[in-house]
């Protein structure tokens, strides 16, 4: 559903609308969190759905298991996915990359960490996911908000993020099945 910020913030940013692009971002990401809400509690019941469609009830079980731990992942991804798309349709990517880089490495640590120092198993896998967005989506937001090149996109949070809420849904449903 994000998908829809390419559409909007580039066409904003073309007009040289630059406020538009964080309240795009805004609105996306209020969209975004209410529809993880509604993923995540189909995902709460994944183990008992597998079972209802005749799944073996060890695998029903264990992947029921998995995907409640990666709820917060759910969360974080969509949240990178805002941030991510406002920050490439003003060819701002350098720091994209960089935060990629540095979270994909860091990344190893922290499965490493969670799965076997701590003893989660692929709970920690998991988890490490959530984690790894969610530092993704901070260096992302300190960049944004110390950045000179997002001084005119960015210009904080916005009342007029929840109006047009509607035709957002409108352009993101159809580019999120485009994508599906």
């Amino acid at each position: 559903m994000a998908s829809s910020l390419d559409t909007l913030c580039g066409q904003a940013f073309g007009a040289r609308q630059y406020h538009l692009l964080g309240i795009y971002k805004q609105r996306a990401i209020l969209v975004l969190t209410l529809v993880s809400v509604v993923v995540a509690v189909l995902w709460a019941y994944t183990g008992q759905i597998l079972l209802l469609f005749g799944q073996d009830p060890e695998i029903a079980m264990g992947a029921g298991s998995y995907i409640r731990w990666m709820i917060p992942s759910l969360f974080a991804y969509g949240l990178l996915q805002c941030y991510v798309r406002f920050l490439q349709t003003q060819n701002i990517v350098l720091p994209v990359m960089v935060s990629a880089g540095v979270t994909a490495l860091s990344h190893v640590l922290v499965c490493w960490l969670l799965v076997y120092r701590l003893g989660l198993g692929n709970k920690g896998a998991a988890l490490a996911n959530g984690i790894s967005y969610l530092a993704n989506v901070s260096i992302l937001a300190i960049y944004i908000r110390v950045s000179p090149s997002c001084r005119s996109t960015w210009t904080g949070l916005s009342k007029e993020a929840f109006h047009g809420i509607l035709s957002f849904v409108k352009l993101a449903l159809p580019s999120a099945l485009m994508i599906w």
